[in-house]
């Protein structure tokens, strides 16, 4: 025969190409006949006879290079580089120059798309004149998979979305973190996202922190808040490994667009971003709607656009494919030994670096919340302004303080929920509740200057969260903010009013930590995560059933019982749990312990173990005397036998049946 074998090469997953090679010269020239390839489900590779290649897939033409504009090496070889082309490799039969009449074989050798592997493999097939229709097997070279769960999340690398406002950020952040954390809600004319979120991804094996940006606005000026945020995600851009450059592929390619394309071009010029067309779940390939989104992202200069939808997971697998390989990469050149998790060493953790201190900073609007946050992590993490509800999602971020793992969570200003708020600011209402009821301790933040003009501690909002926080058992702190406007009298007075104030208005819980700060001058932090620490130890702490017995007989000593006959009397007390410090007192008989014998107990526990600031909880369990014990012991032994008894008579095995005599005679 006179057929002989040339390559075919699949590049990576991100950028696919389809190479051959052959011993002709400009083999594009000498192929009279179709040689197509079935890919997947549906697609072929055609060359035609004319010289150009066309890719196809379900039909439509994805790219078509003709014999001029494709990449020749030595007249021997035909490159074509597109981007939704499956993986495969192929190995190709075609003729000599002389015999170019002849029918083209078809390929012989096809690698699945799910055992296809990520880098780019060669398939080297011996040329054979004898027989051309045998099959040849491809040998890929396997790679080592990076196993991302191993890295500690302060290594992973970093990926940052980026992107106008409006075009579905926060929604595919959080479908990459697999929660509802960010605020979702379409709202064009507004920016609903206005700080830098943090979240770890999990798209299929990988892992990676993720980054979700306020909309940027290129042309804004420096003062504004869109100024301030474009800035802020200018400072994060920089420390940032990867990008993700989404636009609306519904709306197609716009001039803020362009200004955000530029944008990224001055400020990160080391970083290439991935753009993503987001919101294609409505584009088709039949009416040429994708491909004509896909030419104007095109336009960018960022490299082939990646089609998904955020909000149905639609494409997710093609960002997968197109993120592996960098962040494969990244892990090989800067991920040490060191910077991986071991097997055993989370059996000699203490709890408490297993169960890291949650800390919700709460209050109302414009009391200083995000620049208390602020000044604990001594930098600008989250945006801070004079403007009043500047703080919409709820912000999570992690440090380290005094070798203790520690989440802070800034929320939105605490507001009572109205028939009137829709929109983005209920959402921030309740995210503030429900981060409420995740924290460990709360703390309340107060303003010096509100209290000074109110001549009052605390209003009605205030309150509401106080005693909320004690209800759902949370430590709670309270942090008088700037104090900075005070003179040297007020200063003293709201340092004197302010504890008693608190103390009356919650009497639930005795010994609420009261700290005065300046968060804007950074004054009194460190008494702040002080005070933070102690109360979350209180709150975790255990007491032995023992001590608890002995310091029982102490304090029913100096109780003043009106009537010992009368009263319940306490058998033994013990602690069934902790966060907060739950006991059970055992009362003898059916009598209960009144409200004032419980309140007696609470406060003697929180001055004798010292456990101020929490809401410590009583319960009481009553157990039978000893007669009405014996009594009922008694009768349930008589019971269970006489039930036996009942047993025993009811079978059949024991109990033969009876025949009547005087039928059977009169029969």
């Amino acid at each position: 025969m006179y057929q002989s074998w040339f390559r075919a090469f699949s590049g990576g997953k991100s950028r696919r190409t389809l190479g051959l090679l052959s011993r002709n010269d400009a083999v594009q020239y000498f192929v009279h006949k179709p040689l197509s390839k079935l890919i997947g489900s549906g697609g072929r590779i055609l060359l035609n006879a004319t010289g150009e290649v066309k890719l196809e897939y379900g039909g439509t033409t994805i790219c078509g290079i003709g014999a001029t504009p494709s990449m020749l090496i030595n007249r021997r070889s035909l490159c074509a580089s597109h981007y939704s082309f499956s993986q495969n490799a192929v190995n190709f039969c075609t003729l000599p120059e002389h015999k170019g009449d002849f029918e083209l074989l078809d390929s012989v050798v096809s690698l699945p798309l799910g055992k296809s592997s990520n880098e780019m493999e060669e398939f080297q097939v011996t040329a054979d004149y004898n027989d051309c229709d045998k099959p040849k097997k491809a040998k890929p070279t396997p790679r080592k998979s990076i196993d991302f769960t191993r890295i500690r999340i302060e290594k992973l690398p970093t990926v940052l979305i980026i992107g106008r406002p409006n075009v579905g950020k926060s929604a595919l952040f959080n479908r990459l973190i697999r929660r509802r954390e960010a605020l979702v809600y379409n709202t064009p004319n507004d920016h609903v996202t206005r700080d830098i979120r943090d979240g770890v991804a999990k798209l299929g094996d990988l892992r990676f922190r993720i980054l979700d940006s306020a909309g940027l606005e290129a042309e804004a000026s420096s003062g504004s808040v869109l100024g301030r945020t474009a800035a802020m995600t200018g400072d994060v851009l920089a420390k940032s490994n990867f990008a993700l450059f989404m636009i609306d592929a519904r709306d197609g390619l716009l001039p803020m667009d362009l200004d955000v394309g530029k944008w990224l071009r001055k400020h990160a010029p080391g970083i290439k971003p991935t753009v993503i067309m987001n919101k294609a779940e409505l584009l088709d390939d039949a009416s040429g709607s994708l491909a004509s989104a896909a030419g104007e992202a095109y336009t960018l200069g960022f490299g082939d656009p990646i089609a998904l939808s955020a909000e149905t997971g639609l494409g997710m697998t093609e960002l997968y494919e197109a993120l592996r390989p960098s962040l494969e990469e990244y892990v090989l050149q800067h991920i040490k030994d060191e910077d991986l998790l071991d097997d055993g060493s989370s059996v000699d953790e203490d709890i408490d670096a297993k169960l890291p201190l949650q800390l919700a900073i709460v209050g109302k609007p414009n009391v200083g919340k995000s620049t208390l946050l602020n000044a604990l992590l001594q930098e600008n993490r989250v945006l801070v302004g004079p403007e009043a509800g500047l703080t919409r999602d709820s912000i999570r971020v992690q440090f380290q303080f005094d070798g203790r793992s520690v989440f802070l969570v800034d929320t939105a200003g605490w507001l009572e929920r109205t028939k009137q708020d829709k929109g983005a600011s209920s959402l921030s209402i309740v995210q503030s509740r429900k981060n409420l009821m995740r924290a460990h301790v709360v703390a309340l933040v107060l303003d010096a200057a509100e209290i000074i003009k109110a001549r009052r501690s605390m209003n009605h909002a205030e309150v509401v969260i106080a005693r909320r926080s004690v209800e759902e058992g949370r430590g709670l702190v309270i942090v008088v903010n700037k104090m900075d406007l005070l003179n040297s009298k007020m200063y003293e007075r709201v340092i004197k009013a302010v504890p008693e104030e608190v103390q009356t208005v919650i009497p639930q819980v005795t010994g609420i930590p009261v700290v005065f700060v300046s968060a804007l001058e950074g004054k009194g932090r460190l008494s702040v995560m002080h005070q933070v620490v102690d109360t979350y130890d209180k709150w975790c702490r255990r007491l032995s059933t023992a001590l608890l017995n002995r310091w029982l007989r102490k304090v029913m000593s100096r109780h003043s019982w009106k009537d010992s006959s009368a009263q319940p009397k306490i058998k033994y007390f013990t602690q069934v749990k902790a966060r907060p410090p739950t006991f059970v007192a055992f009362v003898s008989g059916k009598m209960k312990l009144s409200e004032t014998d419980l309140r007696f107990l609470t406060k003697s526990l929180k001055e004798d173990f010292d456990l101020g600031g929490i809401p410590v909880r009583i319960m009481q369990r009553n157990v039978p005397r000893r007669s009405e014990g014996q009594s009922n012991n008694t009768t349930s032994k008589n019971s269970r036998f006489a039930v036996r008894t009942n047993e025993r008579m009811l079978s059949d095995k024991r109990n033969p049946k009876v025949v009547d005599l005087d039928k059977t005679v009169s029969a």
